[in-house]
């Protein structure tokens, strides 16, 4: 990702073309390849020489965070429930491992339980 005087070299040369095609030309994509805007104009301002306040001086809470993971999902049109990454690594989930899925009316709640052999894991 380019910074500084770099940057706004890069960006004046690009000025003609569309914003997602500069921030993607100086390097400001992720590791899904989704562009950086957010990242990239903060760092536009700051080659210009303006700074932010830290997020933490700032007191806006979760600023400068991302995307942060909601307990909330829905179901698909096709019937499908995402769980999603962030809930899988936070359980310390690995690919491959198998589950058997119970339901609890009683409760309404929905338990994941490991089948034994599942990528080692040998939990009931």
């Amino acid at each position: 990702m380019l910074e500084g005087q770099a940057l706004l070299e890069r960006a004046r040369a690009l000025s003609n073309r569309p914003e997602d095609q500069i921030a993607r030309a100086c390097g400001y994509v992720g590791p899904s390849g989704r562009v950086l805007k957010k990242s990239f104009y903060r760092a536009l301002v700051a080659a210009k020489g303006y700074t932010f306040p830290s997020s933490v001086a700032s007191g806006t809470p979760g600023a400068g965070k991302g995307r942060q993971a909601e307990f909330r999902t829905r179901v698909h049109g096709n019937g499908n429930l995402l769980i999603g990454q962030a809930y899988t690594r936070r359980m310390g989930l690995e690919p491959g491992q198998e589950f058997r899925i119970e339901i609890h009316k009683e409760t309404g709640s929905i338990w994941l339980l490991p089948l034994e052999g599942s990528n080692g894991d040998s939990r009931p």
